[in-house]
């Protein structure tokens, strides 16, 4: 009798197998890679879908969280085409979903994270961001999350292949990522950064969070000028680098627990790059403490600096090459012009005018961002006066238009390390661009930059702490190791797994994102990856421009 049971069960089991095959490749596993952080009314709104399974003329259905109800609902168009391990890409377009409220993407019954749509999103996210910098704050400067540090800088003098037993105040300032170094370039750069943001748009950028009548962009950038102006060593000469490479083999240490606390040389050196980052650093620092701060007495004393460093122009090499070969610029004509033209803003002297257009007509597009592809930001400035700086904008916007079209994530640029400061600074540039002309162009083309670095990347992760439902935790940073915390971290982004595997860096776990890996995009979320996984002040000072730009402060 119970044979002939399992028969039968067996005859149902092999006739509803076929049957249970068609409900399982109904629902094929997917992977939703979108932004995370939410959308404004108006923004371009995208979808990237990873599939292994075929997916065309399927339904995805945009839910509405509050009572479940479906917003939107559309068909999957055609394959793009194979990315890593997935053989099928799709991109949704929802643009049309504009009403204010929360939602989350669901496919048969699987959801995504839910995200937000409003005209608020991106309040807040550069205030936290900014307080990175906090972080990063040495010497006696109340930083947060760690001590008093590094209270000796420099206890010796470099200069050349020459070692000079002389002790020089150079406290203070930001260490410049996951280390204890400090440069002055990328110090500048993004000293610049922050004043630049607040001059752009003194209500958005003018948050005073800590209420003592000062905005925080503000008061945070006096922290990086008062660095700056004691790395003036002699009239020709400055500091570019405090502490040597021995600082990332001390191990893994709080700043105020540095072995090294009491030997941190400082290098000496001059170049026309160096001073045009510090001249215009210097001449916004003026206006914004003369005419804003109302403190003319450390506005001169900036003005002052700026002049007579750029005096000494032709008397230096094009691109200083001291210190110990990181943050090295390859051209000056771009930041020369910067110098320049705040110069002839602040002064209005027609001959720092003259040599701005000069240097900007040599610089040209530079078809990038990073600390020293920065060339926009003259044109920018030089285009209020002159109209055709614009199109050296136009023509970088251009190209990374173009790239966009030739990969599935839609990036402007190609991986380089800082891959996510490139991808900011093309959002950044269309920003500008935006402001002088009017024209909305570009606008899709910046959403998806910033949208890659909130989640819709290969990995489903926002690379900035906190913002999102899955971010970066791991930092490259060995106060965010030691402390569990890292307020504003922004992680560096990926790179080719080639270049990460010439490091060949121990990782400390296993690749949680392994089945999303390629040999195109790589990232690790691994605080032994210094490559795409550590914070730079210069990647925060971007990304606080592009992020408050976004937000909607009144």
């Amino acid at each position: 009798m119970y044979s002939h049971i399992k028969e039968f069960l067996l005859v149902i089991f092999l006739i509803a197998l076929p049957y249970c095959n068609a409900s399982l490749e109904a629902e094929p596993e997917v992977y939703f890679r979108f932004n995370q952080a939410g959308f404004l009314p108006s923004d371009y709104k995208s979808l990237v879908i990873l599939a292994k399974s075929k997916l065309d003329g399927r339904k995805i259905q945009i839910i509405n969280t509050s009572n479940r109800h479906s917003a939107y609902s559309v068909s999957i168009g055609n394959n793009h085409g194979a990315y890593g391990n997935f053989k099928y890409t799709y991109i949704i377009d929802f643009t049309n979903v504009v009403t204010e409220g929360e939602y989350y993407f669901q496919f048969g019954r699987q959801k995504s994270f839910s995200f937000k749509i409003s005209r608020y999103i991106f309040n807040g996210v550069a205030d936290s961001l900014l307080q990175f910098f906090r972080v990063q704050r040495c010497g006696f400067t109340d930083p947060e999350l760690h001590k008093v540090c590094h209270i000796a800088d420099a206890t010796s003098l470099i200069e050349g292949n020459k070692k000079i037993a002389q002790s020089f105040d150079v406290t203070g300032g930001w260490h410049d990522a996951g280390d204890y170094v400090k440069f002055l370039n990328t110090t500048a750069y993004a000293t610049y950064m922050l004043l630049f943001s607040y001059e752009f748009d003194p209500v958005k950028f003018g948050f005073d969070n800590n209420h003592n009548n000062v905005p925080d962009l503000i008061e945070e950038a006096k922290i990086g000028l008062d660095w700056m102006l004691r790395c003036r060593y002699k009239n020709n000469e400055l500091i570019t680098q405090v502490q040597d490479l021995r600082d990332h083999d001390a191990g893994w240490r709080m700043p105020e627990d540095d072995k090294l606390e009491f030997d941190r040389p400082a290098y000496i050196g001059i170049g026309k790059n160096l001073i045009g980052i510090y001249s215009a650093t210097m001449s916004l620092a003026y206006r914004i403490w003369n005419e804003k701060i109302h403190y003319p007495e450390f506005a001169k004393k900036c003005l002052d600096a700026a002049k007579q460093l750029y005096s000494i122009r032709e008397q230096v090499q094009n691109v200083d090459s001291s210190g110990t070969g990181s943050y090295l610029d390859k051209k000056y004509p771009g930041k020369m012009a910067l110098g320049a033209v705040e110069l002839y803003i602040s002064t209005h002297d027609q001959n720092y005018l003259t040599e701005a257009k000069n240097y900007a007509d040599s610089a040209g597009s530079d078809f990038w961002w990073s600390w020293g592809d920065i060339n926009t930001l003259a044109h920018y400035r030089l285009a209020k006066y002159f109209p055709k700086y614009m199109d050296f904008i136009s023509k970088n916007l251009e190209t990374f238009n173009k790239n966009k079209n030739e990969n599935i994530f839609e990036k402007g640029a190609a991986l380089s390390w800082g891959t996510n400061v490139t991808l900011l600074g093309i959002a950044l540039q269309e920003i500008l661009y935006k402001k002088l002309s009017g024209s909305s162009r570009f606008d899709t083309l910046a959403t998806l930059q910033r949208d890659f670095v909130l989640g819709r990347n290969p990995w489903g992760v926002s690379f900035i702490s906190g913002v999102g439902k899955n971010y970066t935790e791991n930092f490259h940073h060995q106060i965010a190791y030691l402390t569990g915390k890292l307020p504003g971290g922004f992680a560096a982004g990926p790179a080719t797994k080639e270049f990460v595997d010439k490091a060949n860096i121990k990782f400390d776990k296993i690749d949680k994102y392994a089945k999303f890996q390629s040999k195109e995009m790589y990232y690790r979320d691994d605080r032994q990856d210094y490559i795409t996984n550590e914070p730079t002040i210069t990647g925060n000072a971007t990304a606080i421009f592009v992020f408050g730009a976004y937000s909607n402060k009144k």
